[in-house]
């Protein structure tokens, strides 16, 4: 599993003195039931850092620290080396984190100025702070985020430049063929019918299994057929890590005969085809009470080829911007705003159900949304001044620009809305999602995905046209998630989000999935937790927009756009502050 490699930050650098390692970060939480989408590592630069020591410069160390979810305590993560005398450091020790796309990961970074050899950080002096998140960092252009360190009233305490870089590791992927001579024959009437057999090192000396080749029938010299595994389950990702492979001949009643084995790595594998790569395999019993036993053949790498899948994050570095743009239900089934019982409710101390929702996926998509501004629609009112009914109307009053900005922007819209129109039916999403299709039909070259988020009370009443619109929207780069509020039955939902039977209108089959359905009431915490209720939403709606994406570029064809060059920090000489 993951975890068990030594993140680059274990490094010995800079004057540690007594301050503690770099954390084991990263480590594997066995209770954790979901696995990392990936690995980032994040780098760490100052500018300007205030100047605390009198007769030099400051002694810069920073600290990360990450949230939890429900109790918002802040738990530190590790720590950088101590750099002397710089204000301007580049910090070599790094961070390694897990990245999820559908969660929000608050960071916080600290800045000291390290006085002594003493761990305890209130005795040294406090440079700062800066507060962001992960998806803030990931999303930023580049994959970098500049921002100015804050905490000390009155003082500029310069700025902090924190990058993304995923793990490439994580990713790879070897195709390796391999074949064998003059194996021992272990059948009485026949030759041997071998096949290999795999193995990774644990950190504890142990091996865990990883691949068997097919089995290749009545042979001592067989052509085993090429085969595909990542470098994760390998070795994973540490190129020096021994990996076993035993040669066994094939049995049909299961007590497969043991030829013998031989030891590799990543590292001698990825030499290829040569003299290197061309091993003895050795039966240690035979060894051991024969003198002139040599071998029991050889086994020889034909072939090794690496190959790297492209990731939703190598987009997101590459400039692609998620749109996102949500669509609110006000039909009259919802019940009368001012009344506690509707789900548009305004309750002035705490959010009602359609804020909640919009919220716990707004803030994090809005992470990779360069310009934060948000089109939020209504569907199924009536407007001022006439009466019309509308299912596609802009909350901010305005249609030719129903833009908002931030999800503060989007919450004021709603509440805004609630009071002046008059909610009425009947609940209609085709034209919502046509709104955006069009959007998205403008710009098929992957330099920009569309995420609608559509929050309903209920049952829909053009199930025949939002088929269709699904079905045309599958084509294109979006994604649809609909959250369902209130206690009614969502039957029909279930049929659009096609996990289950993939959508289709009219003989035509979605071209992809392309929407998720959770009801909301599944996520109400007991406890009346709000935070947990919010996060464990967006956690499942979001969970399967990075696939939904590259499903589309796939199919498309489409690459990721290089990345920016690397920001090569400049180093101003600045005069020590007195």
């Amino acid at each position: 599993m993951f975890g068990l490699e030594k993140p680059a930050g274990q490094r010995e650098s800079g004057r540690s003195g007594g301050l503690p390692k770099m954390a084991s970060v990263g480590d594997f939480n066995v209770l954790s039931s979901s696995i990392p989408a990936t690995k980032v590592e994040l780098s760490v630069s100052c500018r300007n850092l205030l100047d605390r020591d009198t007769f030099s410069k400051s002694d810069p160390i920073c600290v990360l620290y990450t949230q939890a979810i429900g109790n918002k305590e802040w738990r530190e993560f590790g720590r950088t080396e101590v750099i002397d005398n710089t204000l301007n450091p580049d910090f070599v020790r790094k961070f390694i984190m897990d990245y999820f796309f559908e969660e929000r990961e608050n960071l916080r970074f600290d800045f000291y100025d390290v006085d002594s050899k003493s761990p305890n950080l209130s005795k040294h002096d406090f440079l700062g702070q800066m507060f962001c998140t992960l998806g803030e960092i990931v999303g930023s252009q580049g994959s970098r985020l500049e921002k100015p360190i804050v905490g000390i009233p009155g003082k500029k305490c310069g700025t902090v430049i924190v990058t993304a870089e995923e793990l490439g590791c994580c990713r790879d992927s070897v195709l390796m063929q391999f074949c064998a001579n003059k194996l021992d024959k272990k059948d009485f009437f026949g030759k041997s019918d071998p096949f290999l057999v795999f193995h990774r090192s644990n950190e504890d000396g142990s091996f865990t299994i990883c691949h068997k080749t097919e089995v290749v029938k009545n042979t001592l010299n067989p052509v085993w057929q090429a085969f595909k595994i990542s470098v994760r389950a390998l070795c994973n990702g540490d190129y020096d890590r021994t990996i076993k492979v035993e040669v066994y001949d094939w049995d049909r009643d299961g007590s497969h005969d043991f030829i013998g084995e031989f030891t590799t790595s990543y590292r001698e594998l990825s030499r290829g085809q040569s003299q290197f790569n061309v091993y003895e395999v050795i039966n240690p019993k035979k060894k051991g009470k024969k003198k002139k036993y040599v071998n029991s053949g050889t086994v020889t790498l034909l072939s090794f080829l690496i190959e790297t899948e492209v990731s939703f994050l190598d987009y997101i570095k590459g400039g692609t911007q998620i749109n996102f743009t949500v669509a609110i239900d006000f039909t009259a089934s919802n019940g009368n705003p001012s009344q506690p019982t509707s789900l548009h409710y305004m309750n002035p101390y705490q959010l009602n159900a359609y804020g909640m929702a919009l919220r716990a996926v707004g803030e994090i998509i809005q992470d990779y949304d360069s310009d934060k501004m948000f089109p939020a629609l209504g569907f199924g009112a009536r407007l001022p001044p006439d009466g019309r009914v509308s299912h596609e109307f802009a909350l901010n009053g305005n249609p030719q620009n129903p833009y908002c900005h931030g999800i503060d922007g989007v919450m004021e819209a709603y509440y805004r809305s609630l009071k002046s129109v008059q909610l009425y039916g009947p609940t209609n999403f085709a034209p919502v999602i046509n709104h955006v299709a069009r959007y998205a039909a403008s710009v098929k070259d992957g330099s920009q995905y569309f995420v609608l988020l559509i929050i309903t009370d209920g049952v829909i009443s053009d199930m025949a046209q939002t088929k269709e619109s699904i079905v045309n929207a599958s084509k294109l780069p979006m994604s649809i998630i609909i959250v369902g509020v209130g206690p009614a039955e969502f039957d029909a939902m279930e049929e659009l989000d096609g996990d289950v039977v993939r959508i289709s209108s009219r003989g035509r089959f979605a071209e992809r999935d392309i929407v998720q359905f959770v009801p909301f009431r599944d996520y109400i915490d007991r406890s009346g937790n709000h935070v947990l209720s919010m996060a464990r939403l967006a956690k499942d709606v979001l969970a399967e927009i990075p696939e939904q994406f590259l499903s589309y570029m796939r199919v498309r064809g489409i690459k990721p756009s290089p990345a920016p060059p690397p920001y090569t920090p400049p180093i101003h000489v600045l005069q020590t502050q007195i």
